[in-house]
């Protein structure tokens, strides 16, 4: 190629993409991205998964916590059952010391077995 047909190739090229001298080569454009409705389908199906995996973390720990209060339910039922048989326990040592120091016991007449029944 020689000297001259390279500037006219030039020229040419300068005709064609209407750029002439001192002007930019460049030209910007507002451009309007929009998704595509394969892309908005993508994006909701995204979203919807990570609401999902959101909801199941919120109810498993929901329901750890659940089996903690279980466990802290039953053993408390059991040490109120504790506690109670103990209280009756307690009432039933007491008595006998009760009925012996009172006064209607004390003013009771001591008996003597006096004979078997025999058959």
């Amino acid at each position: 190629m020689t000297y001259s047909s390279s500037m006219a190739m030039g020229r040419q090229q300068r005709q064609i993409n209407n750029f002439g001298r001192n002007q930019n080569a460049v030209s910007f454009r507002n451009k309007d991205t929009k998704l595509g409705p394969i892309s908005n389908t993508i994006i909701l199906i995204v979203l919807a998964c990570l609401l999902g995996l959101l909801y199941l973390t919120q109810v498993t720990k929901t329901n750890a916590f659940g089996y903690k209060i279980n466990d802290l339910q039953a053993q408390a039922t059991q040490l109120q059952s504790e506690h109670d048989d103990l209280e009756v326990a307690s009432a039933r040592l007491q008595s006998l010391d009760r009925v012996q120091s009172s006064d209607a016991a004390k003013s009771l007449a001591t008996v003597t077995p006096s004979g078997s029944v025999q058959n």
